[in-house]
């Protein structure tokens, strides 16, 4: 058991654990590993940092991988209707849908994806109305309209490296990037929920720590596979 200890050889660990334990046909828990590798998960924890809630583990991956399948998952342009819509196709409510895409705190976009925003917009603008004019010029320097396509800019306008809720300022000040999370403000459905993570007096505030932990937690819970089905990928980019 001390072989599992190591960080080097933990993941090639829990794999064989999850093979283990799921041939029993037990789904996602918390302490899923807690008999094959007892401290496994607190080693995880612990390496990657940031996670302080509680998180089921034991999925297994499936064997068919096609690119039809990305269909389901919300785009960037798609209308706050349809994101709803495919939120709650998973199980996922409104909360969840704002939550989630909270996620968009860190991280970044090709310019590709938004660049239509600012130039050219519709047949009677020029640029997304719904940007904040006084940003619409760094975003145009940014990702100038004949620039490179794939340069990266960071979803989380001044906090892009940071794990926090001015996502959700960033939304109400005009500073979305991507033109269907800015929607999540227009939208009379979703604007509350952002409000409530900005903390906007007068409204039941929201902690987006914690909603994202638990929205996270629902969603490892959408389609897991037990028993023989799916598979223990050797390489996560490849079925076996």
């Amino acid at each position: 058991m001390k072989s599992c200890i190591t960080k080097m050889c933990i993941i090639p660990f829990l794999l064989l654990a999850m093979a283990t334990n799921l041939a029993s046909g037990q789904g996602t828990r918390a302490g899923f590993y807690s008999r094959t590798c007892a401290r496994a998960e607190s080693i995880v924890q612990s390496t990657t940092g940031g996670v302080t809630w509680v998180v089921p583990t034991g999925r297994r991956d499936g064997r068919v991988s096609l690119a039809s399948d990305t269909s389901s998952l919300p785009g960037f342009t798609d209308s706050m209707d349809v994101q709803k819509q495919k939120f709650a196709a998973k199980g996922l409510n409104t909360q969840d849908l704002v939550t989630l895409v909270g996620g968009h705190t860190i991280g970044t976009s090709a310019c590709q994806f938004f660049r239509y925003r600012l130039n050219n917009f519709n047949s009677t603008t020029a640029a997304d109305p719904s940007i904040n004019s006084a940003f619409l010029p760094q975003l145009q320097s940014l990702c100038p309209a004949t620039g490179d396509a794939t340069k990266r800019v960071g979803l989380d306008n001044g906090s892009e490296d940071k794990f926090d809720a001015s996502f959700y300022t960033n939304l109400g000040n005009g500073r979305g990037i991507l033109e269907s999370d800015q929607k999540l403000w227009t939208d009379a459905s979703t604007k509350p929920f952002v409000q409530r993570f900005m903390g906007i007096r007068g409204l039941a505030g929201l902690s987006f720590n914690i909603e994202f932990g638990k929205s996270m937690v629902k969603m490892s819970n959408v389609g897991v596979k037990t028993g023989t089905n799916g598979e223990i990928r050797k390489v996560c980019s490849a079925i076996n």
